[in-house]
């Protein structure tokens, strides 16, 4: 018994001292961070994790439900469709043809209106809210300092930083994009209270406009210049921009550093498929909806068109493929979150999961990509066939 209680007197002594020596060397972020993933036995950030953070909601209007398909649901998955669905655990599988909902499926307890982490796909989102603010006239253009908002990035490189650079992710900005190092500014960034700090802390360590380097910092300052240009919380601005006049069914939320702070702009939306859908099409009509042009149309080309030639894979906030030779752009994020957008054939693919597939040696993107598309037009096939 005595030993017992030594041990926990110790125990407490040294659990006393590695909290203190993590507010002392500014890692108290470490905290939240252990008690959000490791306590919910995950190893990283999680779909559900959104019930952790403040959020602020992003309120939805009069909702404009999907057309639904004859076809619906009549194509049944392919067995690899189905096997990499298990694999890495698809919560939602959507493909939208001719602009109604031809095949859906859910797992794991999700149905249409539960909520899921966006990740990175938020960053697409933040770059149509960059188009609205430049059509606006709050923004000047792709090519406005960002030192003409945040002076506090002024210096040999920082002065020619602009915010399609932040969009386009050639920022030159000094950031480590690591997911599942504690110590890395993502994580830093995810976790901390106060990101509005972190982010004025960068430097510019390379030339801006010069090469593609993908890093999560980008997006989160854009946000915060669009929320000093506009003089609205980012949610509130994609709220009456975006989610409102797209007839979002359901309202979205947008978590927050801290309950009074500022929307992790870079990733964490908490939505579902079919609202997630609804930029994929606005994009495939050129920023077009209900007969209204709700963003302009040579802005969205450039979105999808890439902007350096070492780094097809990506234009503005959004990435870019060719798979089977049919152009096509998509949102991503962690763990395997896409809308995939296939023109030509009028497709919209929506996947999200709680995990995803490596990318083959030299491959701009991920394998498990490439199956959803091909496993989808398999389905097409074979419910023409029959």
């Amino acid at each position: 018994m005595r030993f017992l209680k030594k041990f926990l007197l110790w125990f407490l002594v040294v659990f006393a001292l590695l909290i203190l020596l993590l507010y002392i060397f500014d890692l108290s972020y470490l905290i939240r961070a252990v008690r959000i993933t490791y306590l919910n036995g995950e190893k990283t950030a999680f779909l559900e994790d959104y019930v952790e953070f403040p959020n602020r909601e992003i309120q939805k209007g009069i909702g404009q439900p999907w057309a639904i398909s004859k076809e619906y649901n009549k194509a049944k998955p392919t067995d690899e469709l189905e096997e990499t669905n298990k694999k890495f655990k698809t919560v939602a599988f959507m493909i939208i043809k001719n602009d109604s909902i031809w095949y859906e499926s859910y797992y794991d307890g999700y149905d249409k209106d539960t909520k899921s982490n966006s990740f990175s796909m938020a960053k697409s989102i933040v770059t149509a809210a960059l188009g609205k603010a430049i059509m606006q006239g709050k923004i000047k253009s792709l090519d406005q300092k960002v030192t003409d908002f945040f002076p506090e990035f002024s210096g040999k490189f920082g002065d020619k930083m602009t915010v399609g650079d932040l969009s386009s992710m050639s920022s030159g900005l000094d950031w480590d994009e690591s997911y599942y190092s504690p110590f890395s500014i993502t994580t830093r960034a995810y976790f901390d209270d106060n990101l509005t700090d972190v982010i004025l802390g960068l430097k510019v360590v390379e030339e801006p406009g010069k090469e593609f380097k993908y890093l999560s910092g980008n997006t989160q300052l854009l946000s915060m210049i669009i929320e000093k240009a506009t003089g609205e919380h980012l949610a509130d601005y994609v709220s009456e921009h975006f989610w409102k006049p797209l007839g979002a069914e359901n309202e979205a939320l947008w978590q927050l550093d801290n309950p009074n702070g500022i929307e992790k702009a870079y990733c964490c939306i908490a939505s579902n498929a079919r609202d997630f859908a609804r930029f994929g099409k606005l994009y495939k009509q050129h920023g077009k909806w209900n007969g209204k042009q709700i963003l302009d149309s040579a802005f969205v080309q450039q979105c999808i068109t890439p902007r350096f030639s070492d780094a097809p894979m990506y234009g503005y906030g959004w990435w870019i493929s060719d798979h089977l030779n049919k152009p096509l752009y998509y949102m991503q994020g962690h763990l395997g979150q896409y809308v995939i957008v296939i023109p030509d054939d009028d497709l919209i693919i929506v996947r999200l999961g709680r995990e995803r597939d490596e990318r083959a040696d030299g491959n701009f993107h991920r394998n498990d990509f490439y199956v959803y598309i091909e496993e989808t037009y398999k389905m097409i096939r074979h419910d023409r066939q029959n």
